[in-house]
């Protein structure tokens, strides 16, 4: 009887939060193909040492010097484009600024790889350049004239800085924008010329915006599998695909991917151990405007022509030779493959974008309910997914994927005698989740800075009146957050619209996205097919740029 009693009387076990467990359910999945790269190039008899060493002796380094070589020049290029063009657009007056402002963003509408292909097509030896050049000169052949060789690590840092530098350009600018014009009036006064100005007092207080711009350029060209492979220089992305797809090595893809995700990891760390002294504050009142500085005669003329070449190589060009193909065979609009690929497309970027924001409200909601302090620890480790190219995600999905899918139809056939075979490995669930943990960072920042500006008095409100969690976040901040969930779901969307890598690594048999029915169709030097779908993803990146423009209007009143 006593027994019975102190049982009776024993509290009751604390029941789980269920949105701390849904939070850290999802935390858990966007960091698995992180873990699962890691278990693959290091697992217990997948003899991980000697395929190192193999890697070491053979292909790495060249594979990790071409690399370097890539990062660092479209890191420095983009850099003083990127920086340049914001010091004009900002501190200066001359002719068409107020078209550039805007102009030199759409850039970033045309994905890397459709630059690299229209760059070929527009300077190969049957293009309008070369062509032009024999018939001027009288030239016959390729024997009587020099030209630069275009598949080339040069061209690919070309076109990726054509394609990036954006990034720089605009994170700089808005860095600009929010300085007071005080400073530069005292530097005057105290005799600093332009230049002066620019490097001892626009350019260091621009330096976080300039070094995060090029953070995310050198994670991009690290990314990049179009271009490289087009221009046929061997990076570690394409070694990942070299080494697994042609080799039949998935412990050494594994490694070069958990080279890549080192490399980024390094590059983010010095980035902020370089500027961990530094300090940088913004006064209490409201800046003043900075008055910009008419530039008249031939420096006028100048700051246009170095605005205009930019935008040329990155928007104009590759745009230009895109459309013209694109119309060149109307036919070519109704094909079926590209019908399929767009609506593959809209499916699985839509798909991806419905469940990453989805996702990303349940995280960032649950951690602020949580009463453990473990889902916020976890909310900016979630974000790593970003800086992981899409060739390592594609490694740290398609593997665990396949694995859990064969142990369930082993589990099935053993259970009911039927043999259902592979579930979700074939079909395009893998690409969507690759999507999901590829962009979680944009739509859990997007939503994160949303929960920030609501004021704490509503939920609280809504609580006291008898509201559940549940309700409240329906009822409540779901409404008053319309705004920056449609700006995820797009960022989301196009981003996907644009992914190369891990698509081509995880999409079923026969299935194509318009990303890789462009790469399809230029692989086999048939741009004219590829252009349609390449003007579709180009008219998608233009709807995002335009939503950038939109939103920096907002906050600049410009």
């Amino acid at each position: 009887m006593d027994t019975d009693r102190s049982l009776r009387s024993a509290p009751p076990l604390p029941r789980p939060d269920p949105w701390a467990v849904a939070a850290l359910a999802i935390a858990a999945l966007v960091l698995l193909p992180i873990l699962s790269v890691l278990w693959i190039a290091f697992a217990p008899g997948a003899d991980a040492a000697d395929v190192w060493k193999h890697l070491v002796a053979t292909t790495l380094p060249r594979y990790l010097r071409n690399t370097f070589l890539l990062m660092g020049g479209v890191g420095l290029l983009s850099a003083a484009i990127g920086t340049g063009a914001a010091w004009l657009v900002v501190m200066h007056d001359f002719p068409a600024r107020r078209f550039f402002e805007w102009a030199l963003l759409l850039p970033l509408a045309i994905p890397a790889y459709i630059g690299a292909y229209a760059l070929v097509d527009f300077l190969e030896y049957a293009g309008p350049v070369q062509t032009g050049l024999r018939e001027l000169f009288g030239w016959r052949n390729a024997a009587d004239y020099w030209f630069p060789e275009i598949r080339s690590l040069g061209a690919a840092v070309i076109v990726l800085t054509a394609a990036l530098s954006p990034y720089v350009y605009l994170l700089v600018r808005a860095a600009l924008m929010e300085q007071s014009a005080g400073v530069y009036e005292v530097a005057r006064a105290l005799g600093a010329g332009p230049w002066g100005r620019f490097l001892r007092v626009g350019l260091p207080l621009s330096r976080p915006a300039l070094a995060a711009g090029v953070a995310i350029v050198m994670m991009e060209t690290v990314n990049d599998f179009g271009t490289v492979d087009y221009f046929a220089v061997q990076t570690l992305t394409t070694g990942i695909f070299t080494t697994w797809m042609e080799a039949g090595n998935v412990a050494g893809a594994a490694q070069i991917a958990v080279s890549m995700l080192t490399l980024i990891l390094l590059l983010v760390l010095l980035e902020k151990i370089s500027r961990r002294r530094l300090r940088f504050y913004r006064g209490a009142r409201q800046p003043r405007p900075i008055i910009r500085t008419p530039l008249a005669g031939w420096r006028g003329w100048l700051a246009l022509t170095g605005c205009t070449i930019p935008f040329a190589f990155g928007f104009l060009l590759p745009g230009g030779v895109i459309l013209s193909h694109a119309f060149d065979r109307l036919g070519v609009w109704t094909d079926p493959a590209l019908l399929a690929a767009t609506g593959n497309t809209v499916a699985v970027a839509g798909s991806a974008a419905l469940v990453t924001l989805a996702a990303a409200i349940v995280l960032v909601y649950g951690a602020r309910l949580a009463r453990s302090r473990l889902p916020r620890l976890l909310l900016p480790v979630t974000t790593i997914g970003y800086a992981a190219p899409g060739a390592v995600l594609g490694i740290g999905i398609l593997i665990p994927l396949a694995a859990f899918d064969n142990a369930l139809a082993d589990l099935v056939e053993r259970l009911t005698g039927r043999n259902m075979g592979l579930i979700l490995t074939g079909t395009a669930f893998g690409i969507v989740l690759a999507y999901m943990v590829r962009f979680f960072a944009l739509a859990l920042g997007a939503v994160d800075s949303a929960f920030s500006r609501l004021p704490p008095s509503l939920p609280m409100a809504a609580r006291s009146l008898g509201e559940t969690a549940r309700g409240t976040l329906l009822r409540v901040h779901l409404p008053l957050m319309r705004s920056s969930i449609a700006t995820a779901l797009l960022l989301v969307f196009v981003d996907g619209v644009k992914e190369l890598p891990a698509t081509l690594i995880l999409r079923p048999f026969d299935f194509n996205t318009l990303a890789t029915h462009v790469y399809e169709e230029a692989s086999l030097e048939n741009l004219e097919d590829a252009s349609p779908a390449a003007l579709l993803m180009i008219l998608v990146g233009l709807a995002s740029v335009f939503m950038i423009i939109r939103t920096g209007r907002l906050r600049h009143g410009a």
